[in-house]
């Protein structure tokens, strides 16, 4: 029998042992350090173990109150831990985290597996849902949710089977760990080295020296090194002047992580593939795709991969135009050959100025980062939902640059916390994204606790920090995901805010963007950092115009990294994968997305979103998510604005049937209540300019 675990003085004294006293069971940051997070884990695997033991051995009958809300309250210690350790492992690397993530990665797995596995709590769960007449509908909800995850994991099979099951998801935790140490090291070791500042023309003096910073700090001194950002094309393609740099750049991100060396992931990802395909089908499906999709909106891979082909059909007509267009300007320069993909961001770059006049410089005075987090992403929100924002000095923070503030509500109460991280930093991992220190239930007596984290490039000492309009809409798009965490009205924190399908998660954030150009909105934060004069009209139009500019291609580098991640994860026989290199031209060209030009936004073997088969950051057989919430938020929008905008009745009607909601309700049946009717392409075909 599991026994409750001993609290050792040591742990008497870690912060994870008991909520948090800070407001709104804030984490303690000014107590916690790497120290804290083993001894936490090591406890809580047992304390909660020992907790759903005490269930299962229960020998009462199986109720509602018995099972199901006593397994919504186990495993406070090892929560609190692990998200404040997530949040560490993301915004805060070190060599002592990525030890312990690579140590208990697999712990963690095992943990899942002790309980999804646990054939007494799997009855007892499948007792209660078998009358549920008695209960209210977000209480069944619970019950279901939690039957199909049982199931989606393996409660129904065999002793056999579930040992199988469990050595599949030990593998596939420690080759994840491995593949994104791998990833990351690509990024720094398959840069590229270049000897002379000469053949660096176009960078400014700033990227320069940062250029000689990384080749100095990787051994080089006196040359320069251009390391890789997370995706295919890279952002200094748009301004090397010399197109043999251009080439070299573009070939080293291509190939970092699909090379002979220490950073080649292709024996890595082909395994996964393999694991995910055994793993799905021991539980009862053909594939993974069709395992993963069974609790998604979209329900099956036919019915997103429709979506990435009706919508790629239109993407990729509207790219070859924007192809015809740059190679007319490469012509009309003499270049005398035919375009390349390490051409496409240098010459749109043009074409994007000759037709807009739009100058990065021109446009960044107006995006002060806290005046467009205050007057535009904040002010959005009052306006739409009636929220208000109070900054709160006195809640300690994980790192200096971090910021906090107080949610309220339009009655005055406080709906909870948002920090905000803006600044990248070495031990910060790349991109945006929102987590939940604290998820808000009623049971547990939760409010919620969000961070928003961003990588916008710190300016120097006394210096504002200038946007781009793309980093504006950053900023809009993670507080959209925070609105839905922030708004979460649940009994349970299964259910709640942001614990919903991966294709409807980036609804609410993709929704949100929608303001950062919305008329009243955009007045209101768009000025001029130094004058405080509003930007000019035809300066606005401008960016408006621009941007569905080069939309052929963004859409379609999209659609090709979500059809390969598909392809992987539909597979049914281990017969039809091949080698990295050679599958991936195959599954292009199967979809008619082999364009020479233009390249998928992320290959597999630096695909970090597709092959972590579970946690919040997986996205494995579900990158479509973002294309299918595309669909969503343009069909979304397009209501608001036939009913009248920017309104407060459309704000409360949107948080009524959609924020507030987390998981209670089935997507499909939840987006009828709110737009009454379903999502349609037509809308996202003209808000992407298709």
């Amino acid at each position: 029998m599991q026994t409750h675990p001993e609290i050792t003085a040591e742990l008497k004294n870690n912060p994870f042992m008991h909520a948090s006293p800070l407001p709104h069971q804030a984490p303690e940051w000014d107590k916690i350090t790497t120290d804290h997070f083993r001894p936490a884990f090591e406890y809580g695997f047992k304390a909660q173990l020992a907790e759903i033991a005490d269930i299962v051995n229960n020998k009462e009958a199986p109720t509602f109150e018995n099972t199901l809300i006593a397994l919504e309250r186990s495993g406070r210690v090892l929560y609190r831990a692990k998200t404040a350790f997530y949040h560490y492992s993301q915004s805060l690397v070190s060599a002592e985290t990525q030890a312990l993530e690579k140590e208990f990665a697999p712990k963690f797995a095992a943990h899942i597996d002790s309980i999804y596995l646990n054939d007494g709590l799997y009855q007892r769960i499948k007792t209660v849902s078998q009358n549920m007449s008695a209960l209210d509908e977000e209480s069944k909800r619970l019950v279901t949710v939690y039957l199909q995850r049982f199931e989606m994991l393996g409660a129904m099979l065999n002793d056999a089977q579930k040992e199988q099951l469990r050595t599949i998801n030990g593998e596939l935790a420690g080759l994840y760990t491995e593949f994104v140490a791998r990833v990351l090291k690509g990024r720094k070791i398959n840069g590229l080295l270049v000897k002379d500042a000469k053949e660096l023309d176009g960078l400014t003096a700033d990227q320069i020296a940062q250029a000689a910073a990384e080749a100095k700090n990787a051994g080089h001194d006196g040359q320069y090194l251009l390391t890789l950002s997370n995706t295919t094309q890279q952002p200094l393609l748009a301004v090397l002047h010399n197109r043999k740099i251009r080439e070299q750049l573009f070939k080293a991100s291509l190939y970092r992580n699909a090379q002979d060396g220490a950073a080649d992931n292709r024996a890595i990802i082909e395994r996964l593939a393999l694991l995910h395909m055994k793993k799905a089908q021991l539980l009862g499906k053909k594939s993974f795709a069709e395992w993963r999709l069974q609790d998604q909106m979209a329900q099956t891979p036919e019915n997103a991969i429709k979506l990435l082909t009706d919508l790629a059909k239109a993407s990729i007509a509207k790219v070859k135009e924007e192809a015809a267009e740059i190679q007319k300007l490469i012509d009309s320069q003499k270049g005398g050959f035919k375009l390349e993909p390490w051409d496409w961001y240098y010459y749109a770059e043009q074409v994007r100025k000759a037709k807009y006049d739009l100058d990065e410089s021109e446009v960044k005075p107006y995006f002060e980062l806290h005046n467009v987090l205050e007057k535009g992403v904040l002010y959005a929100a009052e306006r739409f939902y009636g929220i208000t924002a109070k900054k709160r000095d006195d809640i300690p923070v994980y790192h200096p640059e971090a910021i906090v503030y107080e949610i309220f509500d339009l009655d005055g109460s406080a709906l909870g916390l948002i920090y905000f991280d803006f600044y990248a930093r070495e031990s910060k991992g790349g991109g945006a994204w929102m987590n939940n220190f604290v998820d808000q239930s009623k049971l547990l007596q939760q409010n919620p606790v969000i961070v928003n984290v961003f990588n916008f490039t710190k300016p120097a000492a006394g210096k504002p920090t200038l946007l781009n309009f793309y980093e504006t809409k950053t900023l809009f798009h993670e507080f959209g995901h925070a609105l839905h965490g922030l708004f979460a009205d649940q009994q349970y924190a299964t259910l709640s805010g942001a614990n919903v399908a991966r294709d409807f998660v980036e609804f609410p954030s993709q929704f949100n963007e929608n303001f950062a150009l919305a008329a009243d909105i955009f007045k209101n934060y768009a000025v001029h950092y130094q004058t405080q004069e509003p930007m000019p009209e035809a300066l606005m139009k401008k960016i408006v115009d621009a941007s569905l500019f080069n939309n052929g291609y963004t859409v379609s580098e999209l659609l090709f990294a979500s059809i390969l991640d598909m392809a992987w994860h539909s597979a049914t026989d281990e017969s039809q994968f091949k080698p990295t290199l050679e599958f991936e031209k195959a599954v292009l060209e199967k979809y008619g997305m082999s364009l020479p030009e233009v390249p998928a936004r992320y290959l597999s073997t630096y695909f970090m979103h597709i092959w972590r088969a579970d946690g919040p950051d997986s996205y494995t057989a579900g990158y479509y998510a973002y294309t299918w919430a595309d669909l969503l938020t343009a069909d979304g929008w397009d209501w608001v604005v036939n009913h009248g905008g920017v309104q407060r009745k459309n704000g409360d009607h949107y948080r009524k049937t959609i924020l507030s909601r987390g998981n209670t309700l089935d997507y499909n049946a939840m987006y009828q209540n709110f737009a009454d009717r379903k999502p349609s392409l037509t809308p996202l075909l003209k808000a992407k300019g298709l």
